[in-house]
C-alpha cells in the first residue's frame, strides 16, 4: 500500500506542473494587468492626469517585471514556489500570497468538507431508502429532489434564497460569518450557533448538489446488486432481507460512489465557490474574482493551482479508499 501511495504520488507531480503552466498562461492571455488597476485607480481619484497615470502604470510594470516575456515571469513564480515556498506578492492586499491563501483557504476546504460529508451521509441513506422501495410514492419523491438537486445551477440558487433572505425575509449581516459582537470574542455555543445563522445558506446549497448525485447514483446501483446472484444466494440461505442489503449489496453498491471521491473535493469546492461569491463570503471565491479583476495575477495563480492540487489528492485518496474497500484492487486483479 505504501509503495502505491508512493508512485501515484509521484506520477502527480508532472501533471500538476503542466496544470500550473496552462493556468499561468491562461490567466495572463486576458489583456491588462494591476498596473492598469493601478491607473484606474489614479485617474479614478483625481490625482493623476491620464498621461501620469499611465507612465506610473509602466513604471510600476517595469519594476515589477510585467513587461518581461510571461514564460520569464511564469519561471519566476514556479522557482519561488519551489525554492523557497513563496507564491509572489498580492499587490492588492499588499502581503504575501501565502498569507492570503492561509487565511481563506482553511474556512473553504471546512465548508467544502462539511458538505461533503453531509451529501454523503445523507445522498447515500436516501438512496438505499429509494432502491428498497422501488418505484413507491417515496422512490418518486426522492428521484424528483435528486434531479433538481442535479440540474439547478448553484449560483441561480443561491441568488433566490439570497433574494428572498435579503427582501422577503429582512435578513441582516450577509455576506459575513459573525455578527460584529462575536467577530472577534473567543469560542464559546452562543458563536457557534451565530456562525451557524450565517453560513447554512452556503452549506445547504452547496451539500444540495452533491447530496442529489450521491442519492441518485446509490439507488441505481444498489438496484443492480440486488439483483446478482450472490444476493440471490444469500437470501436463498436465509438471511433477513436487511442483513442480506447492509452485509452484501450496500459495499459492492458503493464502489463507483468511492471511485468519485476523486472529484468530489473540487466538486464541492467550487460549489462552495460559487455560492460564497453570491454571498460575498471571505473565502476563495471573492478572492478569485477579485484579483482576476484588478490582475492581481499571483493570487489567481496560486489559488487556482491550490484548486488543481486538490483534484490530484482527491484522486489518490480514492484509490486508496477503493483498494481497502475491495480486495480484489488489493491483489491488483490477481483473481481474475
Amino acid at each position: 500500500m505504501l509503495r502505491f501511495l508512493t508512485m501515484r504520488t509521484l506520477s502527480a507531480l508532472p501533471i500538476l506542473f503542466v496544470l500550473s503552466v496552462v493556468t499561468f498562461a491562461i490567466i495572463q492571455a486576458p489583456p491588462g494587468d494591476y498596473g492598469d488597476y493601478i491607473r484606474s485607480q489614479l485617474i479614478n481619484q483625481g490625482g493623476a492626469s491620464i498621461e501620469q497615470a499611465e507612465i506610473q502604470a509602466e513604471a510600476w510594470r517595469e519594476e515589477r517585471g510585467f513587461n518581461d516575456p510571461i514564460p520569464v515571469q511564469y519561471v519566476r513564480w514556479i522557482t519561488g514556489i519551489v525554492t523557497r515556498g513563496d507564491f509572489g506578492h498580492s499587490f492588492y492586499y499588499n502581503k504575501p500570497v501565502g498569507d492570503v491563501v492561509a487565511e481563506r483557504l482553511p474556512r473553504t476546504i471546512l465548508l467544502a468538507l462539511t458538505c461533503h460529508i453531509l451529501a454523503s451521509i445523507f445522498g447515500i441513506t436516501l438512496g438505499i431508502v429509494a432502491a428498497t422501495r422501488q418505484y413507491s410514492w417515496i422512490d418518486t419523491l426522492f428521484s424528483f429532489v435528486s434531479f433538481l438537486g442535479m440540474t439547478i445551477p448553484r449560483f441561480l440558487l443561491a441568488l433566490i434564497i439570497l433574494y428572498l433572505l435579503a427582501f422577503k425575509l429582512n435578513v441582516q449581516e450577509l455576506g459575513s460569518f459573525f455578527s460584529p459582537r462575536y467577530g472577534g470574542a473567543p469560542w464559546t455555543w452562543g458563536k457557534f450557533v451565530d456562525l451557524v445563522k450565517h453560513i447554512w445558506p452556503v452549506i445547504a446549497i452547496a451539500t444540495f448538489g452533491g447530496l442529489a448525485y450521491n442519492m441518485r447514483v446509490m439507488r441505481s446501483n444498489l438496484l443492480d446488486t440486488l439483483n446478482a446472484q450472490y444476493v440471490e444466494t444469500a437470501r436463498a440461505k436465509g438471511m433477513s432481507e436487511g442483513a442480506v442489503i447492509l452485509k452484501h449489496a450496500v459495499p459492492n453498491a458503493l464502489h463507483p460512489l468511492v471511485a468519485y471521491q476523486g472529484v468530489v473535493l473540487p466538486y464541492m469546492l467550487t460549489g462552495e465557490i460559487e455560492v460564497a461569491i453570491v454571498f460575498s463570503l471571505a473565502t476563495v471565491g471573492p478572492a478569485i474574482v477579485g484579483s482576476m479583476n484588478r490582475g492581481d495575477v499571483y493570487v489567481t495563480a496560486t489559488f487556482m493551482l491550490v484548486l488543481a492540487a486538490t483534484l490530484i489528492i482527491g484522486n489518490i485518496i480514492a484509490d486508496m479508499l477503493l483498494a481497502l474497500l475491495d480486495p480484489r484492487v488489493r491483489l491488483g486483479g490477481a483473481s481474475e
